[in-house]
Order: C-alpha cells, then structure tokens, then sequence
C-alpha cells in the first residue's frame, strides 16, 4: 500500500466515481484522503461486519482484523527518519526509524475498540480519551464535550484520531475542534476510521483541509451501532 508522497500531485476523482467503482480505491479523491485498497480480505471484513447474523465473538475477532490494516496504514503517514545499523552478519543496512512524538486519542465508547491495534503496533504510545455525545437521539443537535483527557504535550505530538464510523461527522467534528483549542495543528491529525458517510467526508474536508482521513470504505449506508455489537450490549 503505497501513500501519496510530497509533491507528488494526487489524482483526484469524485466521490460517486469511488463508491462505484469506477477508479481504483488506491487513488485520492482529495490530498488528506487515504482509502485502503478494497481487497478481496478487506471486502470479506467489511460484510462480516455489515451481517446483522454475524455474531458477537466473530464481530469482535474480524473487528480487529479491519482495525489493524487501518492502524498499519496510518502508521505510514508518521514522520520518520534514518537509521544506519549493523545486522548480526555484520553487514551495513540504511533503514527507518519513527521520530518520537507520536499519541492515539479514542472517543469514547466506539473508538475504544481501536486501541487494542494500536498498542499491539505501538506498544508505549500514549492514548488520550474523549467522551462527546448529543443529547438528541435523531442527531438534531450539537455534540458536547463530556470529558477530555489528552497528553499534556499534545500540541507537539502527531494525533491518531480513532472512531471506527462516521455518519454526520458532528461528532468527529467536535473532537478535532477540542484539539485544536489544545493548540494542535490540523496537519498533526490522521483520523483512524473504518466507515465514513460521503456527507461526513464533505463537512470534515471543508471545516478541516488539513486534516488526514484513513478509512476503508465511504458508502452512504454507514455500518451503524459498531459499539454496542463490538461491547456486546443492546442496540
């Protein structure tokens, strides 16, 4: 999986052109968005997880499976640097390194599910934890803030926002203006997500240019109540 290097111009497609097939899914439709290749295994993940049958056990097992490709991805965008090393033969190798100053940050409940993967690739990255929700239950009003708790050194740390779907992005929305007021600049933010609504995409790339997305799938049909099958609680 390959990410669109500096100064190399994207090629640039419609939404309608992506959710029908009509380019390839390693393509950009704008600069900040990455879709992960839609593979014969990540369109197998994505309907065991759209299958109102699947149950609890299998959902949270390929659940993991879709987070992780997503994870693995993201990583890519982080900042690297070299590193000259000597292998056990003795031979000279020029590999990579990431540069430290890296953070997750979930929002709660959903986006608890995400971690797991990332400390699994990252093993002593710091997590940071949002809580927003709307008091509303048809998504008519604004979300608020409920609780934040971030690293006290974010505005110096790249970002791994972490929601597994987004459907209006009111929610995600909020969570990037949170951060912003904690002085992190929107070109530090990757946002983590498995489903994202076209709508979604449209509010998040015009309130925030800057603002990376990685996702797997845009599709009008988001995979709705991911938490509560993910928890295993009522929907």
């Amino acid at each position: 999986m390959s990410v669109i290097s500096a100064g190399t111009p994207p090629r640039l497609h419609s939404l309608d052109h992506i959710m029908e097939g009509q380019c390839s899914p390693e393509e950009f439709i704008h600069p900040s968005l990455r879709v992960i290749p839609n593979t014969n295994q990540v369109r197998w993940l994505q309907t065991i997880l759209r299958n109102k049958d699947t149950e609890h056990g299998d959902f949270v097992f390929h659940a993991d499976r879709l987070i992780r490709l997503v994870i693995e991805e993201a990583l890519n965008f982080l900042p690297t640097s070299d590193k000259n090393i000597v292998t056990p033969g003795g031979s000279k190798y020029e590999g990579k390194c990431f540069q430290k100053g890296s953070c997750g940050v979930s929002l709660v409940r959903s986006g608890e599910a995400m971690e797991k993967s990332l400390r699994e690739c990252c093993r002593s990255i710091r997590i940071g934890k949002m809580l927003i929700r709307r008091q509303d239950p048809d998504n008519k009003d604004k979300p608020k803030v409920i609780y934040v708790r971030l690293p006290p050194d974010i505005a110096e740390r790249n970002v791994l926002l972490m929601y597994p779907l987004m459907n209006t992005g009111g929610t995600i929305h909020q969570s990037i203006v949170e951060l912003l007021k904690n002085n992190v600049p929107e070109s530090n933010i990757i946002i983590c997500t498995l489903f994202v609504t076209p709508d979604a995409l449209a509010l998040l790339q015009k309130s925030f240019p800057d603002v990376r997305i990685l996702t797997t799938e845009i599709n009008h049909d988001c995979a709705l109540h991911f938490g509560e099958r993910y928890f295993g609680t009522d929907i």
